[in-house]
């Protein structure tokens, strides 16, 4: 069994490659890399793992005739994880990775005779500024979009739609991934991270956390591993080809809920006081106050309050028989505040820019 893997070394790459490994004793796995990844993809590579220096923005992905046709002859399975996930993104630059690259990817899957599935990976936020429930089968209704990243991954997610008559395909929606439920390692501290870190500032001040926003409506995160296992285990099982799966909680926190959760594990004390969600956004303009605030971008501030659940009722179903359940953050958030704690000062899991 041979694999094709866009987004190694990325965090979520990493984790996958090694899992396709241990699952099949016999799998090859080719991941398709960034020059200025190559180094780092050879340093994690085994045996089994073969490094191909690669753009996912050229319609032959970078490669010679000889290599591509190589790989359409041999895989079996094409995983796109490759992406650009800042939500600042410009919009040439989502558009050229996230839509082109995806449609490059895609050729190479209608040029592979022998592929038996394209695991394409969107995201649950390509519902754009849809409220209410948002079901797995829908994905064009009207919506507005927060940023270029939701606007360009739902192109994309339509261009694979239009080609599973002719592409075996599952799409997995993850929400916003954090780290592994088992041992809290993840590859940097952002997204929900941001909330961590504003709390240990206001902890070292001896000041509580403040809530942003109202914070009612559902604030969705999934841990690493779970995104994993089901990744891999909708891949090997017939009932998951043509199937797009919301890899969600369910029963998600509330944005509320989750900063006292937050704040009761990491500083043993309830948030305090509110700060209108429209007041930070603008303020956090002001890069003395992104720095007040850990770094938070402006841009992350709308999914605080933005009023949308995920339904994953036929995704929960495909699953249970594989033995897997989405988690409750609740049941891991100490391991995930464990981790930030044992390096939140380590510059290596600063994001970018903070």
């Amino acid at each position: 069994m041979v694999h094709v893997v866009t987004g190694f070394p990325g965090f979520i790459g990493r984790r996958l490659v090694r899992a396709l490994l241990e699952q099949d004793e016999a799998a090859r796995v080719v991941t398709l890399v960034q020059d200025s990844q190559a180094d780092t993809a050879r340093r994690l590579a085994g045996d089994r793992v073969e490094v191909l220096v690669g753009d996912i923005t050229d319609r032959r992905l970078g490669l010679d005739d000889a290599t591509y046709e190589r790989l359409a002859g041999d895989v079996r399975k094409v995983w796109h994880l490759a992406a650009i996930y800042d939500l600042a993104v410009p919009k040439e630059a989502a558009q050229a990775v996230n839509v082109e690259g995806t449609g490059n990817v895609l050729d190479l899957c209608l040029a592979a005779d022998g592929l038996e599935r394209f695991m394409y990976f969107s995201t649950a936020y390509v519902a754009g500024d849809r409220t209410g429930v948002v079901y797995e089968h829908e994905l064009s209704l009207g919506q507005g979009f927060k940023n270029h990243y939701e606007s360009t991954k739902f192109q994309a997610e339509l261009w694979v739609r239009e080609e599973q008559h002719r592409v075996p395909t599952t799409i997995v929606r993850p929400a916003i991934v954090v780290g592994d439920s088992r041992t809290g390692e993840t590859e940097k501290f952002d997204g929900p991270y941001y909330i961590l870190r504003a709390i240990s500032q206001a902890h070292r001040f001896g000041r509580p956390m403040p809530q942003f926003g109202r914070g009612q409506a559902a604030f969705n995160v999934v841990p690493v591993d779970y995104v994993v296992a089901a990744s891999v285990a909708a891949s090997a099982d017939a009932a998951c080809a043509g199937q797009t799966l919301h890899l969600v909680d369910p029963e998600p926190l509330s944005s509320k809920e989750l900063v006292e959760t937050l704040s009761q594990r990491y500083a043993g004390r309830a948030p305090k006081g509110r700060v209108p969600a429209a007041l930070l956004q603008q303020t956090l303009r002001l890069r003395v106050m992104r720095e007040a605030f850990a770094g938070t971008p402006r841009e992350s501030i709308a999914y605080l309050n933005h009023p949308v659940r995920y339904d994953a009722r036929r995704t929960v179903d495909l699953l249970r028989p594989h033995g897997l359940e989405p988690p409750r953050f609740t049941d891991y958030a100490d391991t995930l505040v464990a981790f930030f704690r044992a390096h939140e000062d380590d510059p290596a899991f600063r994001p970018r820019g903070t």
